[in-house]
């Protein structure tokens, strides 16, 4: 009896180990790599374009951009609008880059055409749909920023067959109600949206004030870490370019944009405790925003394409790490005393100054 039963759990664990070498077996490319699906190799030939002829392996412009682009197609969906009967976009369809004469011109949307027309030429040199392209080069862009997390792709989207409506992505001098119920219509709690807002780290403004291209949201636009959160709420000083452009609010540092809708979800009393936990909390940052980011390239996707998905993510390079030297940090020039607490619940962390002169931030570089 004893034999049989060690017989019985052997036979057992052999099958676990099978059905886990199964899992993980690997499929060799006709590039070199190797990938868990077939179906997944076309993506390295395109991938290596992305990186190395449209981000040129850096943290600038048109990576930041490719990741503002998967918010905008995204979100463009609403299904609180489509269960009264109206058409209320195909979430990420690719409809900003099919119908983009149209959907670029939204107020919204502007600044994205430029994206748009490069990412569509390089699209042309492959065989991919619209609404993968984006979300896969959306998911490559934080791939060449340093300290950001992996983010999941899943292969096989349906493209758009029509524009969605105007009037669905948030502005940012939109009211917090107005954003938050915008965002709750597609999924996302107030708590999520500071996630999503995290992008903000390697973002820039185009077309808020149109007088100063490529201006940062914060002092380190190169990298993913946490000086968004912890700049966004210091005291505002000065506007980077012209005075009371809508949407835009008064900043700390020389050459630094801040959003209005920013400076105001950090000060919410529904969502600046979650802020102000991120200053402080590189792991945190670095957990949430994948999971908000995979659950927004998946808005309006119909349970019966998502059954037939591949999950690519293999294929995603991870990021390099954070330099050893970058540490979270009041930018030279400010402390404490500049600090616009929120959060009723818990004191401000503490940060060392950097060190020198007060800071002055230089626009993102356009490759």
């Amino acid at each position: 009896m004893a034999f049989k039963a060690l017989f019985t759990l052997v036979s057992v664990v052999a099958a676990i180990q099978g059905a886990s070498a199964a899992l993980t077996r690997r499929v060799s490319c006709p590039s070199g790599h190797t990938t868990t699906n077939a179906a997944c190799c076309a993506l390295f030939p395109i991938r290596d374009d992305i990186i190395q002829n449209l981000f040129h392996n850096t943290c600038a412009e048109e990576a930041h951009e490719s990741l503002r682009l998967t918010f905008h197609d995204a979100v463009a969906f609403s299904p609180s609008a489509a269960a009264a009967g109206k058409f209320a976009g195909g979430g990420a369809d690719g409809s900003i880059m099919l119908f983009a004469n149209t959907e670029t011109n939204f107020h919204a949307n502007l600044g994205t055409d430029e994206i748009v027309a490069l990412q569509k030429q390089v699209r042309a040199r492959h065989n991919i749909g619209a609404a993968d392209f984006i979300q896969f080069a959306g998911a490559l862009a934080l791939s060449v920023c340093p300290g950001a997390p992996r983010l999941e792709f899943l292969l096989g989207r349906k493209d758009a067959t029509r524009a969605a409506p105007d009037g669905l992505v948030p502005e940012p001098f939109d009211p917090v109600d107005k954003i938050l119920a915008r965002m709750l219509d597609v999924g996302f709690q107030d708590f999520e949206v500071v996630w999503l807002l995290s992008a903000h780290t390697v973002g820039a403004a185009d077309r808020v004030d149109d007088t100063i291209p490529r201006t940062p949201f914060d002092s380190t636009p190169g990298l993913f870490d946490t000086q968004f959160f912890i700049e966004t709420q210091l005291k505002g000083t000065s506007f980077p370019g012209r005075a009371n452009v809508q949407g835009e609010s008064l900043s700390p540092l020389r050459g630094e944009m801040r959003l209005q809708s920013d400076f105001l979800i950090a000060r919410d009393s529904r969502t600046a405790c979650e802020w102000q936990s991120f200053t402080n909390d590189q792991e945190k940052f670095v957990e949430t925003f994948p999971d908000v980011m995979g659950r927004l390239a998946l808005l309006g996707v119909s349970n019966s394409t998502l059954a037939n998905m591949v999950d690519c993510s293999d294929v995603i390079p991870e990021a390099p790490p954070l330099p050893n030297s970058v540490r979270a940090h009041f930018p030279a020039g400010k402390s404490m005393r500049d600090v616009e607490p929120a959060c009723a619940e818990t004191p401000f962390p503490t940060f060392p100054t950097d060190p020198g002169p007060a800071t002055s931030v230089r626009p993102v570089p356009n490759l």
